[in-house]
C-alpha cells in the first residue's frame, strides 16, 4: 500500500478559524496549538494527562536555575513588579520592561535561549531601580526574592549588576574556540571557579561497556581546599523541592497507567528522581522504550546542548497522545531501516549489522514545559546514550500539532519571494516545502541518530569529541535525510511522491544553511548554537566542495545574493562524502577532524551576507523564533471530590499564562 505525506492536508491547516499567532515582540512570536481528540478520550487517560502534565509543569523552575545561578531572582522579581506596580503602565520604558520581562519568560532567563548572549534591556537601570523595584511592594503571592538580611534596595544593586552589566556572564554557553569554555558560559552546571580541565579530569573514565551519561543530572563543584563534587538533583539533594512535587504527581499517574509497563517506568523515575543514582536512569529508559501505550511523555534530564561540555542534561518534559491516523501513514519507515544502514555512504565497518528497535509514530502534544517550552523541537530521538541505543532501540515522535499551529501562524510566503532566484524554486517550495521539511525531520530523527556504530575500543562521543559532540551528531543525522531524500526508494514506498519534494529540500536547506538563518543572531557574532552550526557546517562544505563543478552556484540578481542548486545529483554524492567522513570521525573518535570541520566551516558568519539578509528580511512582520502557549487542563469533581471529567482550553495570553505559572508552580528557592 502507498502511503503520502499530503500537501493538500498540510495546507488546510491554514484555512483553520482556530487563532494561532497571538502576539509577537522582539524576535519572537507566541503560538498556541490545539490538542485533537482530548475530548473524546477516556476519563482515565484525560486523568493521566493531567497528573502528568501537572509533573512536568512542577519541575519549571528547575530549567531557569540550570540556565543561570542567578535566573530565579531575576525572574521573580519582574513578576513581582509585573502583579504589583502600582505606577503607570503606558508610558515607552514600561513597555520596554514588558518586553523584557516575557524575553526572560520565554528563553528560561535573562540569556537568549538560541544564541546564548545576555539580553539588552531596552529600559534604564536608573528606571528598573528608582522607579520600578522602589515603588513596588510585595505581596502575599507575588514577593521580591529577598535573601536573609536583605531588603529590596539590596536585592536592586545586586540585579542592576546582573542584569545592565553586558560583560558579566555575558553568555550562557561559550564554545569560542582558544577559551576555557567551562569558566566563560555563565549556566549553572558548573560552579564559577571550576575550569574546562577539572571537568575533563573529573569526569575521565577508562571505556566501560554499557557506560551510563555519568554527571547528566548533577551540578560539579569545587570547595575552598580545590576539591571537586557534584551535587546531585535527588531527593535531599540539589531540586530537591520541585522533584518531590513531581513525583507527587508522578504517583498519582502510576494509578491511572495505561498497562503494567508504563506503570513500572513511572516507579523506576521515581527511584530516579529519589535516589539520583544515574544508572537508575538507563534503567528507565531501557524500561521506557519497551513501553508502548497511546499515552507517553518524556521528563527528565536530557538534552546536553545547553552545556559546552556536552555532558548536563536540561530538564525537560513534553506529554504526548499517539496520533493514530498519522502515524499510520509515517510508520511505514520503521520497517527499511536496515535497508537504509545497508545502503548507506558511509565505510562498511561504521555500519550497523542490525538496527534494532527503531520506532516512529507522530504525537498531538498535550503540555510542555522545562527546556521544552516555550520555545519546542518538532522531533525528538531519545534515549540518547548510546549502548541503549544499540541494543534496545529508541523512539522517534514527531509533534504533529505543533507543525499545524506553526503553519497556521505562517504570515505568508514572503521569504520565499524574498530568498528563492527562480519562480520554478519558489513553485516547487510551495507545492513540497512544508511534506518535504516532515520528511526530512523524519529521516532524521528515525534513520539518522538510528545509524552507525563506534569502533570497539573507542570511547563516547560525548568523551571523544567533547564539545564539538553534538554539532557533529546533529549534523550526521542531517546528512542521512538529505543522502536519501533524493532517493528514488522514498517514492518506491510511498514516502514522497517523486524527487521534486527532495529538490525542494535541498533548495530550502542550502537557503536557509548559508543565509536564511543569519535572521536569528545579531551582526557580528560567531554562530553558538549547535544546530545552527551544523546546518552551516553542512551547506558551507557542500558549497565549497561542489565548487569545481559548479554544484552550488552564488549568483546575482538586482543586487542581491542568492544560492542556487545546479545539480542535485551531485549534491547528493556531496552530502554523502560529507556523511561517510563525519560518521568516520565519531566511530573512530577524531576530535581534531571533527574539531576542524566545525570550527572551519560552522562557526564563522559571512558579514556581508549577513548583514544583506538581515535587511533584506526588515520588509516581513515575522519573528525568526516562535514559542507555545499550553492548554489548560482543570479537573470536574463531584460532590465527593471524585473527577468526573477533566476540561481543556485554550488560553490565548502569554504574559496570563506565565504569571499563573509562577503563582502556581514555583517550588524551588532563590538559590539552589
Amino acid at each position: 500500500m502507498l502511503f503520502f505525506l499530503s500537501c493538500n492536508n498540510i495546507n488546510s491547516e491554514k484555512q483553520d478559524k482556530f487563532q494561532y499567532l497571538t502576539e509577537q515582540f522582539a524576535d519572537l512570536k507566541m503560538i498556541r496549538y490545539k490538542v485533537p481528540g482530548f475530548e473524546n478520550l477516556e476519563l482515565r487517560q484525560k486523568k493521566l494527562i493531567y497528573f502528568l502534565s501537572q509533573a512536568s509543569l512542577s519541575g519549571r523552575d528547575i530549567i531557569f536555575d540550570q540556565n543561570y545561578r542567578h535566573n530565579l531572582r531575576v525572574r521573580r522579581t519582574l513578576e513581582t513588579i509585573v502583579s504589583n506596580y502600582p505606577g503607570d503602565r503606558e508610558t515607552e520604558e514600561f513597555n520596554y520592561f514588558m518586553e523584557y520581562t516575557k524575553r526572560v519568560w520565554f528563553s528560561g532567563g535573562i540569556h537568549h535561549h538560541y544564541a546564548s548572549k545576555k539580553m539588552e534591556p531596552k529600559f534604564s537601570s536608573e528606571y528598573f531601580i528608582n522607579e520600578l523595584i522602589n515603588e513596588t511592594n510585595s505581596s502575599q503571592d507575588y514577593a521580591f526574592p529577598l535573601l536573609e538580611g536583605e531588603d529590596k534596595m539590596d536585592l536592586a544593586r545586586d540585579l542592576d549588576d546582573i542584569i545592565f552589566n553586558s560583560k558579566k556572564d555575558s553568555k550562557r554557553v561559550n564554545r569560542d574556540a582558544g577559551i576555557d569554555i567551562i569558566l566563560n558560559s555563565a549556566n549553572n552546571y558548573y560552579a564559577p571557579n571550576i575550569t574546562e580541565n577539572d571537568v575533563n579530569t573529573f569526569y575521565q573514565r577508562g571505556i566501560e561497556d554499557r557506560a551510563p551519561e555519568y554527571g547528566l543530572n548533577s551540578k560539579l563543584n569545587k570547595d575552598n581546599e580545590g576539591n571537586i563534587y557534584e551535587q546531585t538533583y535527588k531527593i535531599g539533594g540539589m531540586y530537591s523541592d520541585a522533584l518531590q512535587e513531581m513525583i507527587y504527581w508522578i504517583e498519582k499517574a502510576k494509578d491511572v497507567a495505561e498497562n503494567e509497563e508504563q506503570k513500572k517506568s513511572f516507579e523506576l523515575l521515581i527511584e530516579y528522581y529519589t535516589t539520583g543514582d544515574i544508572k537508575k536512569w538507563d534503567q528507565y529508559c531501557v524500561q521506557w522504550v519497551k513501553t508502548q501505550t497511546d499515552i507517553d511523555w518524556i521528563n527528565g534530564f536530557v538534552e546536553v546542548y545547553g552545556d559546552a561540555a556536552g555532558r548536563k542534561g536540561a530538564y525537560e518534559s513534553i506529554v504526548q497522545i499517539k496520533d493514530m491516523e498519522a502515524s499510520k501513514t509515517t510508520e511505514v519507515i520503521n520497517e527499511y531501516v536496515q535497508w537504509f544502514e545497508d545502503n548507506s555512504s558511509i565505510m562498511n565497518e561504521h555500519k550497523k549489522e542490525n538496527v534494532v528497535g527503531v520506532s516512529y509514530k507522530v504525537v498531538t502534544v498535550a503540555m510542555e514545559s522545562g527546556d521544552a517550552s516555550p520555545s519546542s523541537p518538532i522531533g525528538v530521538n531519545l534515549p540518547n546514550n548510546n549502548w541503549i541505543r544499540t541494543e534496545q532501540g529508541s523512539k522517534s515522535v514527531s509533534l504533529g500539532n505543533l507543525i499545524a499551529a506553526y503553519s497556521g501562524a505562517a504570515t505568508g510566503s514572503g521569504f520565499l519571494n524574498e530568498f528563492c532566484y527562480s519562480q520554478e524554486e519558489i513553485d516547487r517550495a510551495q507545492k513540497y516545502g512544508e511534506t518535504a521539511d516532515k520528511l526530512g525531520t523524519l529521516l532524521h530523527e528515525v534513520v539518522g541518530h538510528a545509524s552507525g556504530k563506534i569502533n570497539e575500543g573507542v570511547g563516547t562521543p560525548k568523551e571523544t569529541l567533547k564539545n564539538y559532540k553534538s554539532t557533529l551528531e546533529e549534523a550526521r543525522a542531517d546528512l542521512v535525510a538529505l543522502y536519501y531524500i533524493m532517493n528514488d526508494k522514498l517514492v518506491e514506498i510511498g514516502l514522497m511522491e517523486s524527487l521534486e519534494c527532495g529538490k525542494a529540500e535541498y533548495e530550502s536547506y542550502i537557503r536557509n544553511g548559508l543565509m536564511l538563518q543569519l535572521r536569528r543572531i545579531e551582526v557580528g557574532q560567531n554562530i553558538e548554537q549547535d544546530h545552527m552550526r551544523n546546518r552551516q557546517l553542512v551547506s558551507s562544505w557542500a558549497y565549497k566542495k561542489g565548487l569545481s563543478d559548479n554544484v552550488i552556484e552564488k549568483k546575482t540578481k538586482n543586487e542581491k545574493t542568492f544560492f542556487v542548486v545546479n545539480d542535485y545529483k551531485k549534491l547528493q554524492n556531496i552530502f554523502g562524502q560529507l556523511l561517510r567522513e563525519i560518521q568516520r570521525i565519531t566511530s573512530e573518535g577524531d576530535f581534531e577532524a571533527g574539531q576542524a570541520l566545525v570550527e572551519d566551516y560552522g562557526v564563522q558568519v559571512d558579514l556581508d551576507i549577513h548583514k544583506e539578509v538581515l535587511e533584506r528580511s526588515k520588509q516581513f512582520n515575522s519573528a525568526p523564533y516562535g514559542g507555545f502557549i499550553n492548554p489548560k487542563y482543570t479537573l470536574i469533581t463531584n460532590s465527593n471530590g471524585e473527577i468526573n471529567d477533566v476540561k481543556i482550553n485554550y488560553p490565548d495570553d502569554f504574559t496570563t499564562q506565565m504569571m499563573e505559572y509562577a503563582k502556581t508552580y514555583s517550588f524551588l528557592p532563590h538559590v539552589n
